[in-house]
């Protein structure tokens, strides 16, 4: 009996070495993967270059080949990507929970303005609504295998404010229900504008503030066209990356092994990511030379706005009272009694007072 365990000991950690060192010779796989908007951000440059199409045609002995391409670079919006999975056009696709929420409305719920104040958090609570979410999710052929975020979403301001009582009456753009529903509580005026599109509302004065990623506002140029900068985290943009459930179950066991460690992988490095972006962001746009390292030093620095306790305070109120009750009418009861289920033991809040 003991031969036999060491033997199966052995057998193990033979396995584990080969699936670390690469897949055995097989038939080749041809991967379609479509992911972040841009093929400039540090989602895209940083963890799906090198990890998801490089690193995975490496490790596999060159059996495994990701055609990898972004929203952009596939004319996509975002929002066709559950339709572009479920067809089979894609095999894994990347998007904005928010985005994909019009075909599934309880993804919405996982990143909702004021939930998650700090990035752990948010990690914990979309961890814990992974399996939930696929179970609405698979119904349209489709699986999430990670939730990842992109740096925290703050606000941006072509005038001064010291806090978000002062955005009252301003014109903000938003993107997606939960973030309106906020604004809105707030007194400001929310105005949907689509992100390319943002740089020039703000030098033309369309609008006062927007909303985006310390980094991606960078990325966009955004400090040319604003002076101040919030670093309260409202939300997260979590997003995720899904596969086509048909094409995963019928992938050979050992690829499809292979394929869920670089998920793994991936899911640890977006979130790195995620936590260095946020900070990495704010430094760059108010010309902080030392911590900017991710993405471009602003050559016109603005002002950080430091979140002050009143700011803590009305993003809880907010949540609870308006974005929370929000979510609930337009997603359902069902949609209540899940969030209380799962995300009211992280969040300490529930829906339904």
């Amino acid at each position: 009996m003991k031969t036999l365990l060491l033997g199966a000991v052995a057998a193990l950690a033979l396995a584990g070495a080969a699936s670390a060192q690469g897949l055995p010779p097989g038939p080749k796989v041809s991967v379609v993967a479509v992911t972040q908007p841009l093929p400039t951000q540090p989602q895209y440059t940083r963890v799906d270059v090198p990890l998801l199409r490089e690193q995975t045609a490496q490790r596999s002995n060159g059996r495994v080949e990701v055609q990898l391409s972004t929203h952009a670079e596939r004319n996509l919006s975002g929002t066709e990507l559950v339709r572009l999975v479920r067809s089979g056009q894609a095999d894994i696709a990347a998007a904005t929970l928010t985005t994909l929420s019009g075909d599934v409305p309880i993804l919405d719920g996982v990143d909702l303005a004021g939930l998650a104040p700090g990035i752990d958090g948010a990690k914990r609570i979309a961890e814990a609504m992974l399996p939930v979410v696929n179970r609405d999710l698979e119904r349209f052929g489709a699986r999430l295998m990670v939730i990842y975020p992109f740096p925290a979403q703050v606000v941006w301001c072509r005038q001064p404010f010291s806090g978000l009582a002062e955005l009252k009456g301003r014109k903000v753009r938003t993107f997606g229900n939960s973030l309106v529903d906020f604004f809105t509580a707030l007194g400001a005026q929310p105005v949907s504008i689509g992100f390319p599109e943002v740089y020039s509302a703000l030098e033309r004065g369309v609008v006062d503030c927007a909303i985006t990623g310390t980094g991606s506002g960078v990325a966009a140029r955004w400090p040319e066209v604003t002076t101040h900068v919030s670093n309260l985290p409202v939300s997260w943009a979590l997003a995720g990356y899904m596969v086509n459930i048909a094409w995963w179950n019928r992938l050979d066991p050992q690829v499809r092994s292979f394929l869920e460690g670089t998920f793994r992988e991936i899911n640890d490095k977006q979130w790195e990511l995620g936590a260095a972006a946020t900070r990495d962001g704010l430094d760059c746009a108010t010309g902080k030379a030392e911590g900017c390292r991710i993405h471009t030093l602003a050559t016109r620095p603005i002002t950080e706005v430091p979140a002050t306790e009143a700011d803590r305070a009305a993003l809880r109120e907010i949540l609870e009272k308006s974005v929370l009750p929000g979510f609930v009418k337009r997603c359902g009861a069902r949609c209540g009694e899940v969030f209380n289920q799962v995300i009211a033991p992280i969040a300490g809040v529930r829906a339904g007072g």
